[in-house]
């Protein structure tokens, strides 16, 4: 398998950024780490062997990522303004300095696939939702698309329109919800130990879809599916294999 690792400066962040590709070809995957993660995470825990047939073949590039969480989102000791506020310059990191980069280096045109678990599920499904010309196919396990648990009850732009489970309700554009419908979204959750709060805004995001007409796969899994990696390897592996890849 072709590994590479890179560390760019990035304008956007003021900061040098890590990331790792495997793969030689493909539909390129954007890989957003849990909270606070890291690039190597996705390795080490063993996602990229899950999905190493798919690689091999050609099928995916894998682009594992860093996150900026603990500088905003999950920096509880920050005003929830000024954490929405960094988390916009990492949303314009990953368009501006990312996305650029992985169209060079695979010159792949169509759009990408976002991933991630637990709070890169709502990397990726956040990234989805808001550059559906970006991002063509999703898989989300065990996220969490709401405000609550990282901001509590505060409100302003940022937020509004950072989490789907604030702005899906009110989209009335039909160019975003036509992207939807002409898009793979595919949203797993466990029904056991940890996945409470992912498993009920799960619910949610289904309903939002629904409303808006828009098909989503979403996957309820067993009341002994953890929120935990070796779930999420085989549950990764499985959707890999219902995609039309």
């Amino acid at each position: 398998m072709n590994t590479e690792y890179y560390k760019k400066w990035s304008r956007s962040l003021n900061k040098n950024m890590e990331f790792r590709v495997f793969g030689h070809a493909g539909m390129p995957v954007v890989v957003f780490p849990t909270g606070c993660g890291r690039f190597y995470e996705f390795e080490d825990f063993g996602m990229v062997e899950a999905a190493s047939w798919f690689i091999d073949a050609g099928k995916l590039q894998l682009f594992t990522i860093d996150s900026v969480d603990c500088e905003a989102w999950m920096a509880h000791w920050m005003f929830p303004g000024d954490r929405g506020w960094r988390h916009l310059q990492y949303e314009r990191y990953v368009l501006d300095e990312l996305v650029p980069f992985i169209r060079d280096y695979s010159g792949y045109s169509g759009r990408l696939m976002a991933t991630g678990c637990s709070m890169g599920a709502y990397h990726a499904a956040n990234f989805f939702f808001k550059h559906a010309d970006t991002f063509g196919t999703l898989i989300a396990l065990s996220g969490l698309y709401g405000p609550q648990h990282f901001v509590g009850d505060y409100m302003d732009d940022n937020v509004y329109f950072n989490f789907p489970l604030c702005y899906l309700p009110n989209l009335t554009d039909p160019s975003f919800i036509e992207q939807f419908r002409k898009s793979d979204i595919i949203i797993g959750v466990g029904q056991g130990a940890w996945e409470e709060d992912s498993l009920r805004e799960t619910r949610a995001l289904e309903e939002d879809l629904h409303s808006l007409g828009v098909h989503a796969w979403v996957d309820y899994w067993g009341f002994n599916v953890s929120h935990d990696w070796p779930w999420w390897r085989k549950q990764f592996r499985y959707f890999l294999g219902e995609l039309d890849l």
